[in-house]
């Protein structure tokens, strides 16, 4: 299981199903619509913020990298 905060994890899940996306034009929007969708993430759309999803783009650039 999966929550906001696991943004470590979160990325690299992120970097494994879409490996050829590139996450640095990213919208937050649509980062929060691919994290919900992670299989084994189950938390609440409403318990993210920008700084959150901000981290979550960064760690899943450097994992490209």
């Amino acid at each position: 299981m999966m929550i906001w905060t696991d943004v470590n994890e979160i990325a690299i899940e992120l970097y494994d199903k879409y490996p050829d996306m590139d996450p640095t034009y990213i919208l937050f929007t649509d980062l929060q619509k691919l994290v919900m969708e992670l299989e084994g993430f189950e938390d609440q759309k409403d318990r993210v913020n920008e700084r959150i999803l901000e981290t979550i783009q960064m760690l899943w650039i450097e994992e490209r990298n």
